[in-house]
């Protein structure tokens, strides 16, 4: 077989998102593929809507249950413990896809020998195959054989794992099995499944479709998101060192792991959730600390970090206190601001 598109599946019912994602798929235009999609323990009708799907097309769909929610990571397990295809896809199941976006990359990847290919995805409000706000998902500098220039490049700017295909034999071959029970698996395996490869080829064209809705994991912020963004980070380097990059490209994952444990974690954090805990602030500040000692100096951090946020994590490295206290006196003052300009205008 040659392709195996998994689909992790999570309470997607409502306003039809679901049935537009997997009409996506049943419709694409490759030969001998199959859909694995994997209901995570669902409290609505997703899994009878899979279901639905496997009586309809039952040679290329398969409606998976799960006896218990172990999050998009352990249902991408599922799928890849099934899959057959030579070439894995994934895709989030309120998401679509161009009819011919598989088609492209595995042609693209026959054509050139490549182990991993990508596309760029859109930002969209709405049902349709209307392309959006178009984001580039790599760089054409980033294509070809895998030397250590590109791999800095990818740790860096690596993106998404869903808009990209990859050879199933080297999915096995290096065990890149997600975690499970937490949010951000992608963020935590991300870097394996793009250094393992040797040779990677982009297609510079927004054929994934990322639905922008507000039940999205992305737009939700609670202090169990932020604790398992951070253990997305842990993972990120253990799987580094498991793999023996760690070593080869530290400045790259020091500055990934400040950004995706700590930068995000912090402010995402100090905004989204109502009830901040000074002591849940501070350990995370110490964390970063004991974990890279001197990532203030990382040349990625100088260079890409704003003046802002530079000032405000210096403040909370040396005064946990001062600094929710300060941070809070600016969030409200910029929302009274912003208020007042709308009442303005």
């Amino acid at each position: 077989m040659k392709l195996s598109i998994i689909v992790p599946v999570y309470n997607m019912v409502s306003d039809g998102k679901l049935e537009y994602c997997l009409n996506s798929l049943v419709n694409q235009t490759i030969d001998d593929y199959e859909i694995i999609a994997v209901d995570d323990c669902s409290t609505d009708d997703s899994y009878a809507v899979l279901k639905d799907y496997e009586s309809r097309f039952p040679d290329k769909f398969h409606a998976v249950h799960s006896e218990v929610n172990r999050h998009q990571g352990g249902a991408k397990n599922i799928g890849l413990k099934m899959a057959k295809g030579d070439w894995i896809g994934f895709i989030d199941s309120d998401d679509w896809i161009t009819p011919d976006m598989y088609e492209r990359l595995i042609k693209r990847a026959e054509d050139s020998g490549a182990d991993m290919v990508g596309c760029d995805y859109n930002l969209t409000y709405e049902h349709s195959m209307k392309v959006g706000q178009i984001v580039p998902n790599n760089k054409r500098s980033q294509s070809g054989i895998l030397d250590t220039a590109k791999k800095r490049s990818l740790i860096l700017e690596g993106n998404s794992l869903v808009v990209k295909i990859f050879r199933r034999s080297m999915i096995l071959e290096n065990e890149l099995w997600f975690p499970e029970d937490i949010f951000y698996e992608d963020n935590a395996v991300g870097n394996s499944y793009m250094l393992l490869a040797k040779h990677f080829e982009y297609i510079e064209e927004p054929m994934y479709y990322y639905y922008q809705h507000g039940t999205s994991t992305v737009h939700t912020i609670t202090q169990e998101r932020c604790e398992n963004r951070m253990t997305a980070g842990r993972i990120m380097l253990d799987e580094a060192r498991r793999h023996n990059y760690f070593d080869d490209y530290k400045q790259e994952l020091e500055y990934r792991f400040t950004h995706l444990f700590y930068i995000n974690t912090l402010f995402s954090y100090m905004s989204g959730v109502r009830k901040t805990r000074y002591g849940f602030v501070k350990a995370m500040g110490n964390e970063m600390k004991q974990t890279f000692p001197d990532f203030e100096k990382n040349p990625y951090y100088i260079e890409k970090t704003n003046k802002e946020e530079k000032k405000l994590i210096r403040m909370q490295q040396r005064s946990t206190l001062l600094f929710m206290l300060y941070y809070k006196l600016l969030w409200t003052y910029r929302r009274w601001r912003k208020k007042l300009q709308e009442l303005k205008g």
